[in-house]
């Protein structure tokens, strides 16, 4: 789970620089964002809930309401507009951190180094493969701005940056 949170951190703190948003801050949701995830059990209809209890009076309530409202099976509904592109970044950061973590776990070598954006393109289209994977919530991304294949490789080349605290 640790190595989870940093991947979807260096994720968001890559597509905070490149759709100029506060880095620092983005990163931080990112690496928080699954922090209740074994407090409850693994329970999907309390997750990012417990979180806001967690994480109160420590961030802004708008990062508060995005790491809630990251979770589409807690029924939370945010409110605040900044929130809800706060959460839907967060969203895809974190599908796209587990598309890129299988696909590097299948690849001959098991490395983060032999996945390439057209393999992640690739894996995304095929249903039989990753599917706890969410494909719609990483193609997603383009309500951001981005480009399918420029988000893929933003999250590659971020995760790849990080490859030594990821362990592969």
């Amino acid at each position: 789970m640790v190595k989870h949170c940093i991947a979807v951190e260096t994720i968001m703190r890559a597509l905070a620089k490149r759709l100029g948003e506060d880095i620092e801050l983005r990163g931080l949701i990112g690496l928080l964002h699954d922090i209740d995830y074994d407090y409850v059990s693994r329970n999907m209809s309390k997750h990012g809930l417990k979180a806001v209890n967690i994480l109160a009076n420590l961030l802004l309530e708008d990062f508060l309401e995005a790491i809630a409202g990251h979770n589409e099976y807690n029924n939370y509904v945010i409110k605040n507009e900044r929130a809800k592109i706060i959460a839907h970044a967060l969203r895809v950061s974190d599908h796209v951190a587990d598309l890129i973590v299988v696909t590097a776990l299948v690849m001959p070598h098991r490395r983060l180094e032999e996945v390439k954006p057209e393999t992640l393109l690739r894996k995304l289209k095929s249903k039989d493969f990753a599917k706890g994977v969410d494909r719609s919530r990483i193609l997603e991304i383009e309500e951001l701005g981005l480009k399918l294949e420029e988000f893929l490789q933003l999250g590659l080349n971020s995760m790849k940056s990080i490859t030594s605290g990821l362990g592969f």
